[in-house]
Order: structure tokens, then sequence, then C-alpha cells
């Protein structure tokens, strides 16, 4: 479960600020260094008040998951940048140096905004497309939000990313196969039977692979599932969410022909469901067909089933094959999405470096009409004490026309005596000359 949370020194971060994207996932790090590295919800809040404490820090947010631990900050650029960061890192965390150096990674700006998408996008994630991390990044960020109403570099950074994610959902392929055993196995059904709302579901097992194929059917609007599982009480639970009757694994000989479809995931060491038990079952189904799907390592389902009329029966391999199928389609829409996430990075850094000329066009504008003003004042200050209008028009005119072109034309000069042709033709641009 990620836990992002954003808080900011300033109410705005400065234009200047460098965007930083630092931290180890499970490309770069073993298990075993990643869970030394999390940031529980527990200790979030103490970690980014610690985190903002140091004093290149102007803002950051942080992702924890199991898979990856990351710190997206906006932050003062200054030497031994990155030093300190994970300086903060291993001193938090207690880690030693070295092992964490060999693992971290560092991105900046650009970098930093195209890895963000991407992990929005489910394209870092260790299954390519998987959908859930972008609604867990969305509601978390929006939770840890909530009070933060002036928008910074950061704050839209996460927002953008959000709006990418969705145009690779929308653009691609990228989340359209599946690309686990139990999104397989709901796929396989789907293909078989034309459509899943009027199907019988028997669930053996009530383990964390069951629990994700209850949930797939059901949003494939299967009315009727039916439980079997060893530990009654664990079954139960999962029945409440799904809306699904439960039954002991005893009764899977008497209630196998109600089913069309069977999905099974056990621990047991033999075979819950045998031969004998599947031609009893298809001649009181009057051999209607009957999928079964075994994704139990050891089976669960005895092999020779599969050679019963009508009884279509599909193992581990057989839906590993649909995987890799499928992860060859997700892998030809990550180029895409690729694309997407490259053209969006680079056109918000093009907006984030528009926004740092805002404070130049302002002391500009500023600088001009306060020329402005003070010339006019002494015009009418003429005019009022009997001037000749035309002379105070004409030497109002002059002295702005000098007081505005005084700088610039240093500039020129400068740059002529200094015989640097790319800076005078730059001048020259930005005059309007050419």
């Amino acid at each position: 479960m990620i836990q992002p949370e954003i808080l900011s020194n300033a109410g705005t971060i400065s234009v200047q600020m460098t965007l930083l994207a630092l931290g180890i996932n499970h490309k770069t790090a073993p298990v075993s260094l990643r869970e030394r590295v999390t940031f529980s919800p527990d200790t979030l809040d103490q970690a980014l008040a610690s985190l903002l404490a140091q004093p290149m820090v102007q803002g950051g947010v942080v992702l924890s998951t199991c898979n990856r631990t990351e710190l997206y900050l906006s932050v003062e650029e200054q030497e031994n940048l990155q030093e300190q960061l994970i300086q903060w890192l291993c001193q938090y965390h207690n880690l030693n140096e070295a092992e964490l150096r060999a693992s971290v990674y560092w991105h900046r700006n650009h970098d930093a905004v195209s890895h963000l998408m991407r992990v929005a996008s489910g394209l870092d994630s260790m299954i390519l497309g998987e959908p859930q991390i972008l609604g867990q990044v969305k509601k978390a960020f929006a939770d840890s939000h909530s009070g933060h109403t002036s928008a910074s570099e950061l704050e839209r950074m996460f927002q953008k990313s959000f709006s990418v994610a969705k145009r690779v959902r929308t653009e691609t392929d990228i989340g359209a196969s599946a690309v686990s055993v139990a999104f397989a196995a709901c796929t396989l059904a789907r293909q078989i039977f034309e459509s899943l709302s009027g199907v019988t579901v028997l669930l053996v097992g009530a383990g964390e692979t069951i629990e994700l194929v209850a949930r797939h059917l059901r949003e494939h609007r299967v009315k009727k599932m039916i439980i079997a599982n060893r530990t009654r009480e664990r079954a139960q639970r999962l029945a409440d969410e799904v809306n699904a009757e439960v039954i002991e694994l005893a009764d899977i000989a008497t209630r196998l022909q109600d089913a069309d479809i069977v999905i099974s995931s056990t621990a047991s060491p033999l075979p819950i469901i045998g031969k004998g038990m599947v031609e009893s079952a298809m001649k009181a189904r009057r051999n209607q067909p009957m999928l079964l799907v075994d994704i139990a390592v050891p089976r669960d389902v005895e092999p020779e089933v599969g050679k019963l009329a009508n009884a279509y029966l599909y193992g581990v391999d057989d839906l590993q094959a649909i995987i890799q199928h499928n992860m060859a389609q997700r892998q030809a829409a990550a180029v895409q999405a690729e694309s997407i996430v490259e053209q969006e990075s680079s056109e918000f850094m093009s907006w984030l470096r528009a926004q740092s000329a805002s404070d130049t066009i302002r002391d500009f504008r500023s600088q001009a009409q306060a020329a402005s003003d003070e010339l006019s004042a002494k015009a009418l200050a003429a005019l009022q004490q009997g001037a000749d209008a035309q002379d105070v028009i004409e030497d109002l005119a002059r002295k702005l026309t000098n007081r505005l072109i005084h700088t610039p034309t240093k500039a020129l000069q400068q740059a002529a005596r200094n015989g640097d042709e790319e800076r005078l033709q730059i001048l020259r641009d930005s005059l309007g000359l050419d």
C-alpha cells in the first residue's frame, strides 16, 4: 500500500527549485534492503518533518511500497546535495551507506518528472502495466494534499503524472491483457463462456490468489459463487465480500455438478478433485460443459480429468502461456506508452521553464511602469505650471525613450565590445530588431 504525503516549508516553492527523485526499488535492491528502507504510515509524518528540516529541502513526497521507497523533492541546488540526502536516509533508517549507495537511483528535473510519470503509469512496476498503483497514489496523494491550497511545481508534477497515466491507459493496451494468474484464469473463463453473469463458479481455497479471482469474477458480474475451503472462517470473510456461499471441502463431491466453472488453488499435497468425482458430476449435468482451472502447485485436480468429454482442464502451465503472450502485447504497448511519457515530460519541463521567466517579466514591467509614472507626474506638473504642451509631450517622449533603452543599449555595447556575437543576436531577437 502506497503512503505518499506532501508538505512544504513555504506556501509556494520557488521557481528556482530543482525537482529530484531518488530511491530504491525491486530492480535495484533485494527485499532484505527494501524492507529496511520503508516508511510505515505510523512514522510517515515524523519522517517528513525530519526531511523538511533539512535546509535544502523545500517540499517532499514519500512513496513507500513493498517494491519501492522513493523521495520526490523540491530542493535548492547546492554542492554535495546527493551526499546530504543519502546521509539523511541512512541516518533515519540506521543503514550502511555503502549498501544503500549500491542500490539507490537519482533523477533530476526532466528525468525526475519522467520517472514519476512512468511509476504512475505502471511502466516501472514489477508487473508491467499493473493498474492498482495509479489509484493508490491518487487516493493517498489526495488525502495528504488536503489543507494545502497553493500550487507548487512538485504538486503540479504529481497532478500531471496522474493525467499522463490516464492518457496511457486510454491510448494504449498496456492494461488490456491478463498478466497475473488470477486475471488469466478469469480471462480464460470469459473466452469459453459468452457471458459470466449466468454461470455458477466453484472456488476451491480461500488464499490470496482465490481472493483475487473472486474479485475479478465479481467485476465480471458473476452472480453465483461457491467457496470451498478447509477453514470456514477465512472462506466466510471472502464470501461476505463477494456475496458467495461457503461449503466444506467434503461437500465438493455433491456440489460439483452445480459448477459450470471450477477454479482451484489450495496447498493440498494431494489432488482434491479426482476423475471419478468429475465423471459423476458430468453425468448429473447431462454432459453440459465444465471448465476446470487448476492453479495449484501441487495440482488440485487429477490430470486424467482433462481426458473426459466436455470437461476442459487447464493448469498453471496453460495460464503461463496466456500470460507470456499477453506480456508480449503489453511490452509492445509499453513502447507507445514510453513515447507518451517522453512527450508529456518534455512539455511539462517547457512549461516549468516558462514559469521561471515570470518573475523577470514582472520585474521588467514594474520597472517600465515606474519610469512611466515618474515622468508622467513630472510632465503633468509642468503643464499645471503653464509650460507649452507640445514641449512637455516631446520632452516626456524623449526622456521615457531614453530611460527604457538605456540598459538594453549598454548590454548591446558590451556584447559588441566583447565580440560576443551569440549574445548580441539574442539581444537583437529580444528587442525585436530582426
